[in-house]
Order: structure tokens, then C-alpha cells, then sequence
């Protein structure tokens, strides 16, 4: 497994800018930077259902079975959710990615960390004995196959598995053109939750009712890690955001923003005494500081996600209540946005940070983190596309 801070070297380094892989941050942003206008009309880069399939399957045997595939549960059109296990340490590391269909990157660095960590080299082995590294690879499998943020299905459909809703108003975050729903506002603390009609249709304030049979594979797995290690260690969940972002006080491009804030004050969802900010918090500067290690790559240059927002009905938000310390990945790119020469850049921006998390938890570093430290990283700026 590759150490958590190398920097790249000036023949890679030049390789990749000629390329076109690695935009040079340094630079200003151009007038005419074209930003967020590039076509991108399909996902060819990205590996489809039969693909993962095969990628989850070929993990586990070339990994001798330290990577341990399971399906976790399956989705509204019948296509199974994988969950992949490695390690035998005793902080769980959950990983999430895909809740929104069309938002890929993270899919693949997930895939290419847990096969590093699967491996025989010295350093996948210290992590293995250190941490249990718990992923599911794509949770919206329907959303992923169907290019859709949503996923596919309907309010009848939760009608006929919920049939107390019915007359009720749709969820809120229902979108009948799909038809499907926004996985990720379908998240409650409480994970014994029963849906009921007086809490519908709700809205972004609101807790969600595990109405969706992907919302509900994810809360089983939690469930499951709970029960197994008593806290579940660290949430980790990969998105994708708006491609035109640079940071607060500079001309630099931001490809990526994080965050550990998601909960503006629990005590308005009851009582969750596990709550804890400053490991989120101390997990996020962990991510930061990997990212920062890669010299002129571009890659350290990420930004705070907005911090004024409180959304416990996000799997962030309801398990953050629930004790684990929260990260967010947005990398700053969608399929519909961009075209295929930068996803190897950014997919490797996602693995970098999240190694560097993996890493500080596994060798103890991450308890000498200043939560303070988090308030430090740059804010994000909204650039409009050219």
C-alpha cells in the first residue's frame, strides 16, 4: 500500500500536466476556463452494474478472501447492494458511496483502496490488524445504472411495503418525473423507526422514514457494525458536487470540498448523548492534511463544504447523532458536467484523503489532532460556469 504523503515527483508531475490529468492549482483562474461546460454525455469511464459486479467479485478472490464480499441487500429493481469487509481491527471505518446514482468517482477509489488494503504488502497488513475498513461500493445501484440522482421508485411502491401511508401526501424529497427518491433525506437517528403518516410529507429539516429499500440496507449495516464494535467508529460518505468551486482568498480551483457538520444542535432530535463534533472535526483536518502532502498537484487545495445547514434526515446526519465522527466528500465534478479526462484525477483525490484518514486512525495520530484545526480550512466559493 503507497504511504499516505508522497509527493509526486517532477517527471510525474509533468507527465500528468501534459497529459491533461492535473491542472496545476497554482495558476489563476483562467477568463475563459471553460468551467463547467464540457460535455459530458455518458459514463463510460465508470464501471455499470455487471461491471461492479465482476470488480466486488474479482476483490475478493484476488485478495485470497481478506476482502470479504457480501450482499447487503437489494434494490427496488431487484439489483443487489454489495458490502465489502477488510481488517480485523477494533475501529470500524464505514464507507459509503453512491447514494446519488449519477455522482461516480467515489465509487472506484473505494474499489482501489480496499484492494490495497486486501494486499500482502507490510503496510496493508498494519492497517488490517488496526482498523476494519467496511464499504459498500454503490448503494443507489438503480440511480448508478440509470444515470439518475434519484432512485427508481415509486410512491405506490412504498405504498404497497408501507401500506399505513396510504392517502398520505409523497416524502418531500420525491421527484414523480423519475419516478424515485433522494436516498440520502431518508435517514433517521432512530433506526428502529417505523414510517407514520403525520410525518409526512416532511421536508430538508425533518428526519426521513427508511422508506427506500437502499436507505434501509445502510441503516442494516450500521445496524449490524453497532451491534458488532458497540460505536461505529467513523461514517464516511462520497459525493459529488458543482464543478466551479475555488478557495476563500485565493485564485485557486477547489476539486473537492469536505465537511464534519452537519447537525446544528442535536438536542432538537432528542437525546443522543454520543454525539461528537471534535472527532468529526479532527477526522476532517485528517483528510485535509493527507491532501496537503501532494505538492503542486492541485490536490490541497480543498475547501470547507457550507457549515450552515442541518440535515438529520442525511445518513451523515442521523448517524453522526447516533456517535460517529462524520466525513464528507464532495468532489467537484458530475458526469453531466464534465467529460473522461479528469475523473482519474479526481478519483485519486478521493483515495488520497481517505487514506490519509484510514492511516491516522490506524497508527493513533488522528488523537493528536486540534479539532481546532478544522476551522482553518478554507471556505468554498461558488464560480458560474463560462
Amino acid at each position: 500500500m503507497r504511504k499516505s504523503t508522497p509527493v509526486l515527483s517532477g517527471a510525474a508531475l509533468v507527465a500528468l500536466v501534459a497529459g491533461g490529468a492535473l491542472p496545476l492549482s497554482a495558476q489563476a483562474i483562467p477568463e475563459n476556463s471553460h468551467c463547467g461546460t464540457e460535455a459530458g454525455d455518458n459514463n463510460t469511464a465508470f464501471v455499470d452494474y455487471s461491471q461492479l459486479t465482476r470488480e466486488v467479485q474479482r476483490l475478493e478472490r484476488t485478495t485470497q478472501g481478506r476482502v470479504d464480499v457480501e450482499v447487503a441487500g437489494q434494490s427496488n429493481q431487484g439489483r443487489d447492494i454489495y458490502v465489502a469487509r477488510v481488517g480485523e481491527g477494533d475501529t470500524v471505518i464505514y464507507v459509503q458511496t453512491q447514494i446519488h446514482g449519477n455522482e461516480n468517482h467515489g465509487t472506484q477509489a473505494l474499489l482501489n483502496l480496499l484492494r490495497e488494503m486486501g494486499g500482502n504488502t507490510a503496510e496493508a497488513r498494519e492497517l488490517r490488524e488496526n482498523i476494519t475498513l467496511v464499504g459498500i461500493p454503490r448503494l443507489n445501484v438503480d440511480g448508478g445504472e440509470n444515470d439518475t440522482r434519484q432512485n427508481q421508485m415509486s410512491w405506490a411502491d412504498v405504498v404497497e411495503d408501507f401500506p399505513q401511508l396510504a392517502g398520505v401526501e409523497p416524502a418531500w424529497n420525491y421527484r414523480d418525473s423519475v419516478p424515485g427518491f433522494d436516498v440520502n433525506r431518508d435517514f433517521n437517528p432512530d433506526l428502529d423507526y417505523v414510517p407514520q403518516p403525520e410525518d409526512f410529507p416532511g421536508d430538508s429539516a425533518d428526519t426521513g422514514w427508511y422508506i427506500t429499500p437502499e436507505a434501509q440496507t445502510s441503516r442494516d449495516v450500521y445496524r449490524g457494525l453497532e451491534q458488532e464494535f458497540g460505536t461505529v467508529d467513523y461514517f464516511v460518505d462520497l459525493h459529488n458536487q458543482w464543478s466551479c468551486y475555488k478557495q476563500e482568498g485565493t485564485d485557486n480551483m477547489s476539486h473537492l470540498s469536505i465537511s464534519g457538520r452537519f447537525i446544528s444542535d442535536p438536542s432538537e432530535f432528542g437525546d443522543w448523548p454520543e454525539f461528537d463534533y471534535d472527532a468529526s472535526r479532527r477526522a476532517n483536518v485528517a483528510v485535509y492534511d493527507a491532501l496537503q502532502g501532494r505538492g503542486e498537484s492541485g490536490f490541497g487545495d480543498l475547501t470547507l463544504y457550507p457549515q450552515d445547514i442541518n440535515l438529520p434526515g442525511t445518513a451523515l446526519g442521523s448517524f453522526a447523532l447516533r456517535g460517529s465522527a462524520t466525513v464528507l466528500f464532495e468532489t467537484s465534478s458530475q458526469t453531466q458536467y464534465d467529460g473522461n479526462k479528469r475523473n482519474g484525477y479526481l478519483t485519486k483525490q478521493v483515495e488520497v484523503g481517505l487514506r490519509g484518514l484510514m492511516t491516522a486512525v490506524a497508527d493513533g495520530s488522528i488523537s493528536q489532532i486540534d479539532p481546532a484545526d478544522y476551522e482553518q480550512i478554507p471556505n468554498r466559493v461558488f464560480l458560474p460556469a463560462d
